[in-house]
C-alpha cells in the first residue's frame, strides 16, 4: 500500500498522511493536488508533499481523486514555504493558502476563458461543395453577405480544389458580428443552416506584450555603467548586493541591464516592487525591451489571471522574467538567476495580516539561495538591517551618488508651522511658503505632489460642545471621517456608521472634523486653488488595478497637475514634470509609537522628496513640521543618510533593537479581557524562566482590542547568535503548554518575527 504525507489550505501545522488506491499510485506524486476527505463531510484540495511506504500507527483514509496530470508545485517551492513555516512559526497551510491562488486551491474553483469561434462547415471545404451551397442563400441576402465576408476574412475564398492559396484564419463570432455589423441571430442561422459551425476556444487572459526589443536598451552613463560592474564584481563573491543610489540616479536601467545578461544566460528573473502602483511604470519600460518575455504578478490581477500565469510557469514556455509584488516570490521558476528587490527598504514587503507573517525581500533572498541565484536590493534609503549587512562584509556593497545627467537633488526647505500656526497664519494644512510654490510651479506648467500620510477626510469627529468623539464598536480606535461618503470608518476591521445629524451625547449638531485626510487636503486645494487639476491616490481612490493605472497615466500625461497621496505615492514613481512636492505634516510621522518610527519617516520623506526636479530644473520640497530643529529633519535636508545611520545605530545597540537583536513580539487574542490578560502573564512567566530578562510584557498594544478581540502583546529581545531554531522550538512549546488549560481554549496565539 502507498501513502502520501499532504498540506491542507488550513491554519494547520505540520502534514496529513492517506492512503493512495492502486489505480491512483502513479499519479499521486509530490507537487500534485489531490481531493482528500476531512472530518464526516469536507473534502479539501489538499498538496502531496511526498508518496512512501510507510504505514501510519492510526486509520487512514483514501484520497478522492488526483487533480493533476504533473505536478503544480516545483521541489524549490516546497523548500521555500518549509523554511517560512519555520522561520516565521506558521502552520504549513497557511503558507499553501498565501502562495497558491484560489483557483488551484479548489477541485472547480478555475474555469479556462474560453471564446466563441466560427469556422467553415467540413463538407463545404471543397471547391465546388462551395460554389453549390452559395447559389442555395436564395432571398436570404443578408446571409449571403456575412457569409462572404467570412470566406474573405478566413481566407476560404482562396479555395481551389480541397486546398486554400492562403493560410486560413481563425475567426471569433465576436469579429464577424463586428466586421459585418451583423446580429447573432444571423450567425446562428448560418450555423442552423450548416454553413458555419461555433465552437469554443481557450483563448486565456494573459497580455501579450509584443516582440522584444533589445535594441532599445539605452546605454548606461559612465556612473552607470561602473555601478553595473561593481555589481557583477560583488556578485562574484557574494549572493546578495546591495544597489544604493539616490533618487533619480537611474537604478532602473542597470536593472534593465542586468536582466538582459540573466536572459542571455538562458536564465530567469524575479523583479519585486512594493507597491503595485509602481508596477504600471515600471512595466511599460520593461516591456519597450522584453514585450512578451515579462509576466506581471499582483494581488490586483484576477484569480483566474494569476492562475494562468502560474501555468504558465510551468509550462515548457514560461515567462522569463515576472515582475510584481510582494506575493510573485511564490510563483515557480525553473531556471531562476536573478532576483531584484527594488525599493528593499519599504515596509510593504512584510506580510501583516493574515498569516504567515513573512517578509518578502527575507523570502526573495531565501528562494534565490534555493534557486543557485543571484540577489540585488535596490533603494535609495536603505533598511537599517540591509545597510548594516552591506557595512559587515555580509552583503556587497554598490553606491551611486549622483542623479541622471547631472540633475541636483532637490532643495528641502523647512517651515516651522508651530510659529506660523500661533501667528494664525496657516490656510487650513497649508502655509503661506507652500500655496506660493504650488501657484508658481502650476503657472509654470510644472506638477506638484503633495503628501499626508492619512486618508479618509478626517482622522476624527468631535463634538465642539461635549467632546464627544466617534469610536469602533469592535476597535479601541475612533473612526475615520470620509465625507465623499458622508461615512465614518474604521480602518482596522471595516465598521461603518453613518455621520450622525447631532451629537448622541448632547444633542450638539456642531460636530467637527479633527485633523486632516487626504480627502480634505484635496478639498483645501480645490478651494484656494480653484485652476489646480487634482488627483487623489490613497487605499479608497485605488480599490482595482485600472484606479491605478488611470490615476499615473493622468499625473504622467498632464491631464492632472496636483497630486494629493499617502505613503504609495513615495515608493518610486518617476514623474517628468513635478517641480514641488509639499511634506504637509512630517512631526505624524516621527510621534509614532514604534522603535522604527524615525527610520521609517527619514525613508519616507527622503522618498517622496525624491519625486521632486527627475527631468530639468533643481526640484523643490517642502517640510513642513513643528519641530524644524530635530537632528533626523536635518538629515533628510542634508540628504545624510549616513549620518542618520550612524546616530540611530548607537540607539540601536543601546536599547538592544535590530540589527543587533533579532525581535519576536508575541499576541495573544481573546474575546474577553480578563481571560486574556490572565493568559499573557501565564506565558509571560514561562517564557521568562526560559529567556530572562529578554522578555517584556505583556502589556496592552497601542490599539488593544480589534475586532472584537482583546489583545495583549509580549516582546522578547534575541542577542544575535542565539540558536533561533532552539529559541523557536521554547516558543512552540510554551504556546501548547497554555492551551493545554481548558480556559484558553478559544484563545488565539501567534508570532510575529522581524516585525517592522
Amino acid at each position: 500500500m502507498k501513502y502520501v504525507d499532504v498540506i491542507l489550505p488550513l491554519p494547520l501545522e505540520g502534514t496529513f498522511t492517506y492512503a493512495v488506491p492502486a489505480a491512483m499510485q502513479s499519479k499521486a506524486v509530490a507537487g500534485v493536488r489531490v481531493l482528500v476527505p476531512l472530518g464526516k463531510t469536507k473534502t479539501y484540495t489538499a498538496l502531496v508533499l511526498r508518496q512512501h511506504d510507510s504505514k501510519p500507527d492510526f486509520d487512514v483514509r483514501d484520497i478522492y481523486a488526483v487533480l493533476d496530470d504533473e505536478p503544480v508545485l516545483l521541489s524549490t517551492q516546497f523548500s521555500l514555504w518549509q523554511w517560512i513555516a519555520d522561520y516565521y512559526m506558521a502552520p504549513l497551510g497557511d503558507v499553501y493558502k498565501a502562495a497558491l491562488p484560489a483557483g488551484l486551491k479548489a477541485e472547480d474553483g478555475y474555469r479556462p476563458r474560453t471564446e466563441l469561434y466560427v469556422k467553415l462547415a467540413e463538407p463545404l471545404r471543397h471547391e465546388h461543395a462551395l460554389h453549390v451551397a452559395l447559389s442555395t442563400f436564395g432571398r436570404a441576402a443578408r446571409q449571403q453577405q456575412v457569409f462572404m465576408e467570412y470566406l474573405a476574412m478566413s481566407h476560404w475564398d482562396t479555395l481551389e480544389g480541397d486546398a486554400t492559396a492562403e493560410e486560413v484564419e481563425e475567426i471569433t463570432r465576436d469579429e464577424l458580428m463586428n466586421t459585418t455589423h451583423c446580429t447573432a441571430a444571423v450567425i446562428k442561422s448560418l450555423t442552423e443552416r450548416k454553413f458555419l459551425v461555433a465552437y469554443q476556444r481557450e483563448v486565456g487572459r494573459l497580455n501579450r506584450g509584443g516582440e522584444p526589443h533589445p535594441e532599445n536598451i539605452k546605454r548606461l552613463n559612465e556612473a552607470q555603467q561602473d555601478a553595473y560592474n561593481h555589481i557583477l564584481l560583488q556578485s562574484m563573491s557574494k549572493n546578495v548586493v546591495l544597489l544604493h543610489g539616490v533618487t533619480s540616479s537611474g537604478k532602473t536601467e542597470i536593472y534593465i541591464h542586468l536582466i538582459a545578461k540573466a536572459l542571455q544566460e538562458h536564465r530567469q528573473v524575479l523583479y519585486l516592487l512594493p507597491e503595485i502602483a509602481l508596477t504600471v511604470q515600471i512595466t511599460s519600460r520593461l516591456q519597450r525591451v522584453f514585450g512578451s518575455r515579462l509576466g506581471i504578478y499582483h494581488s490586483k490581477y484576477s484569480d483566474a489571471e494569476r492562475v494562468e500565469i502560474w501555468k504558465k510557469q510551468l509550462s515548457p514556455h514560461p515567462y522569463d522574467i515576472i515582475l510584481g509584488a510582494r506575493s510573485a516570490v511564490f510563483l515557480p521558476f525553473r531556471q531562476l538567476g536573478l532576483v531584484i528587490v527594488d525599493e528593499e527598504h519599504e515596509t510593504s514587503f512584510k506580510q501583516e495580516e493574515p498569516a504567515p507573517r513573512y517578509h518578502a525581500r527575507s523570502a526573495a533572498i531565501m528562494l534565490a539561495r534555493l534557486s543557485g541565484a543571484k540577489t540585488v536590493l535596490g533603494t535609495a534609503t536603505p533598511s537599517m538591517e540591509s545597510y548594516h549587512n552591506a557595512m559587515t562584509g555580509k552583503y556587497g556593497y554598490v553606491q551611486l551618488s549622483t542623479r541622471y545627467k547631472g540633475i541636483s537633488l532637490p532643495q528641502i526647505q523647512v517651515v516651522d508651522i508651530k510659529d506660523l500656526q500661533r501667528r494664525k497664519l496657516m490656510s487650513g494644512p497649508f502655509s503661506p511658503q507652500l500655496l506660493a510654490a504650488v501657484r508658481e510651479a502650476l503657472g509654470q506648467q510644472r506638477q506638484v505632489i503633495l503628501f499626508q500620510n492619512r486618508r479618509g477626510f478626517a482622522p476624527m469627529l468631535e463634538c465642539k460642545v461635549c467632546g464627544w468623539v466617534p469610536k469602533c464598536k469592535n476597535c479601541d480606535v475612533s473612526l475615520t471621517y470620509h465625507k465623499n461618503l458622508n461615512q465614518l470608518t474604521c480602518h482596522y476591521c471595516g465598521f461603518t456608521y453613518q455621520v450622525p445629524a447631532a451629537c448622541p451625547n448632547c444633542g450638539n449638531t456642531d460636530l467637527t472634523g479633527r485633523g486632516y485626510g487626504t480627502e480634505k487636503i484635496e478639498d483645501y486645494i480645490r478651494d484656494l486653488i480653484p485652476e489646480a487639476r487634482v488627483a487623489r491616490m490613497d487605499l479608497d481612490t485605488t480599490r482595482t488595478r485600472q484606479a491605478y493605472e488611470r490615476l499615473i497615466s493622468d499625473f504622467a500625461e498632464g491631464r492632472t497637475n496636483v497630486l494629493i497621496g499617502t505613503q504609495m505615492i513615495s515608493k518610486g514613481l518617476d514623474f517628468d514634470r513635478v517641480s514641488v512636492v509639499g511634506i504637509l505634516n512630517a512631526d505624524s510621522m516621527l510621534n509614532y509609537p514604534d522603535f522604527r518610527a524615525y527610520e521609517h519617516a527619514f525613508m519616507m520623506m527622503s522618498q517622496v522628496s525624491g519625486r521632486a526636479g527627475r527631468r530639468g530644473k533643481r526640484g523643490l520640497v517642502m517640510l513642513q513640521t513643528k519641530n524644524p530643529d530635530l537632528a533626523v529633519i536635518r538629515q533628510v535636508v542634508g540628504h545624510d543618510y549616513e549620518g542618520f545611520y550612524n546616530e540611530l545605530m548607537e540607539e540601536r545597540r543601546l536599547f538592544r533593537y535590530p540589527p543587533f537583536y533579532h525581535l519576536v513580539y508575541v499576541y495573544l487574542k481573546h474575546s474577553k479581557d480578563s481571560l486574556v490578560e490572565t493568559a499573557g502573564i501565564m506565558m509571560g512567566s514561562q517564557l521568562r524562566q526560559w529567556f530572562g530578562a529578554r522578555v517584556l510584557g505583556p502589556d496592552k498594544p497601542a490599539v488593544a482590542r480589534v475586532k472584537s478581540m482583546n489583545i495583549r502583546k509580549i516582546v522578547l529581545k534575541l542577542e544575535n547568535g542565539l540558536d533561533r531554531a532552539a529559541v523557536r522550538q521554547y516558543l512552540r512549546q510554551a504556546r501548547q503548554l497554555l492551551m493545554q488549560d481548558k480556559r484558553f481554549a478559544a484563545l488565539q496565539v501567534y508570532y510575529d518575527v522581524d516585525p517592522q
